[in-house]
This record gives structure tokens, C-alpha cells and sequence, in this order.
């Protein structure tokens, strides 16, 4: 039996048609089965976000106490000396550590960006803030500081004095103690003479 051209493409339309309709019913009925089997295990963690209440425990919060006597890793900081400046109680008049030539130089370092800009490079308290109306500190090269144990140093950089802020969380320990060391060098420096230079090293200042 013979069909016409025109019967013959609308059947194949037809035919394309329907496969197209059977592959949207089964995508459609396997999203269905994804969907319902889908969990909400990430959205909905068994876990406390900060501050929320807590029902387990008596006094409601979710945020626990650390033990006591708990130390952070690494920060045990058992050292009195090195990281209080202190020996039973006192302001320290020692080092914790031998003061070498890599200690001066990070000590300068050290103190060129944190410490300059209010007592200026010589320790003299004419920093840069200082020329623009800041507070003046006091200078390093007077008799009563010339006399400060280091200690004293340590405390003030760590705890802040007067006018000036703390720098604990700007300067670590070790960096306070070769600050420290270097602003004894610009106290020896700022009351030195000729004779206080060794011979070789005399010609480089001239």
C-alpha cells in the first residue's frame, strides 16, 4: 500500500515527537525518585554556630570552658624572665639571653619601625609624630632611663606607659628583649666619646 510523501512526514514527525515526549517522561520520573532520595545532611549539620543555646548542657551554652590550667600550643611561656621582664616580681636587670650582633641588628630593625616614629631613630623623642604635634616622649639619654633596669623596658613596651600604647601584640618577646638591646647601644652611643671607639674601628666615624 502506498502512502503519500506528505502522510509520510507527518508520520516520522509524529514518531520523533512521541520519543521526545518518552525521554522527558523518564528524565521526569528520575528527577522524582533523585529528589526524594536527596537528604538535607548538609544544610542541616548537627553542630552549634557560635552563641547558640545549648539544651545538653545545665548552664544552656553551647561554647564550652576550656579545662583549667589549659595552655595554647606553644605558648606555654614559662619563662619569667623572657616573657614578663621580670625575676620574683621585680623589673629585670638581665638579659634572658646573650646579646649578639644579629640581636642589635634585628633590635635596630625592630625598633626603626615601631619605636622611631614618636622617640626618633636616636632615642632622643623627636620622631616624626612628635614634630607633628604628638606628645613628646621622654629621652633615652637622660640619667633616670640611662638607670631603668631593662625590665622596666620590657614592661613599658608590653603593658604601654603614659602616652604611649602597649606594642604586645605588635612585638613579640624576643623582639621586645632586642629592642631593648639596642636601645642600651643608643644610650652608650649618646654619652660616648673618641676614646670609647676601638682603634680600628675609629677612621669609620671621622
Amino acid at each position: 500500500m502506498r502512502i503519500s510523501a506528505k502522510a509520510a512526514k507527518a508520520s516520522t514527525a509524529a514518531a520523533k515527537t512521541a520519543k521526545r515526549s518518552s525521554f522527558f517522561a523518564r528524565f521526569a520520573l528520575f528527577a522524582v525518585f533523585a529528589l526524594a532520595a536527596c537528604r538535607q545532611d548538609m544544610h542541616d549539620q548537627p553542630k552549634y554556630i557560635p552563641l547558640r543555646e545549648s539544651a545538653f548542657f545545665g548552664d544552656a551554652r553551647s561554647a564550652r570552658p576550656v579545662v583549667e590550667g589549659t595552655v595554647a600550643r606553644g605558648h606555654l611561656n614559662d619563662d619569667e624572665l623572657a616573657y614578663t621582664g621580670k625575676t620574683n616580681g621585680q623589673d629585670a636587670t638581665m638579659f634572658p639571653a646573650p646579646v649578639t650582633a644579629e640581636t642589635m641588628s634585628r633590635g635596630r630593625e625592630r625598633f626603626n619601625i615601631y619605636c622611631s616614629p614618636c622617640h626618633g631613630r636616636t632615642g632622643q623623642g623627636d620622631g616624626m609624630v612628635v614634630l607633628r604635634g604628638y606628645r613628646r616622649p621622654p629621652s633615652f639619654l637622660q640619667d633616670r632611663l640611662i638607670g631603668a633596669p631593662v625590665g622596666h623596658f620590657f614592661d613599658v613596651i608590653t603593658n604601654g606607659f603614659g602616652a604611649m600604647p602597649d606594642y604586645a601584640a605588635q612585638i613579640r618577646p624576643q623582639d621586645r628583649w632586642a629592642i631593648i638591646a639596642y636601645v642600651r647601644a643608643l644610650q652608650l652611643s649618646g654619652h660616648a666619646t673618641l676614646a670609647d671607639v676601638p682603634s680600628s674601628e675609629r677612621d669609620r666615624i671621622r
